[in-house]
């Protein structure tokens, strides 16, 4: 059994700091402060931020489940 906690426990980490890097790269939503002071967004530069910032966002929701099952499932067995 300690091998099998070990294992999860180092997958658990992994997808952690894979969770926390995807959360951090992310830009923020900022587009209110933008309106306000005349910035605006072309049509092809939105669509290109939008596939990485939806492949970010993808990558953030499996790592996080991931990070939720693993955990739960070392709750229930250690």
């Amino acid at each position: 059994m300690e091998v099998l906690e070990v294992i999860l426990s180092v997958i658990l980490l992994i997808a952690a700091i894979f969770m926390i890097v995807t959360v951090l790269l992310q830009s923020g939503s900022e587009k209110g402060l933008g309106a306000i002071a005349g910035q605006t967004d072309s049509y092809f530069s939105k669509n290109k931020a939008q596939s990485a910032e939806a492949k970010l966002a993808l990558g953030t929701k499996i790592a996080a489940g991931i990070f939720v099952g693993l955990s739960l499932l070392m709750l229930i067995l250690f």
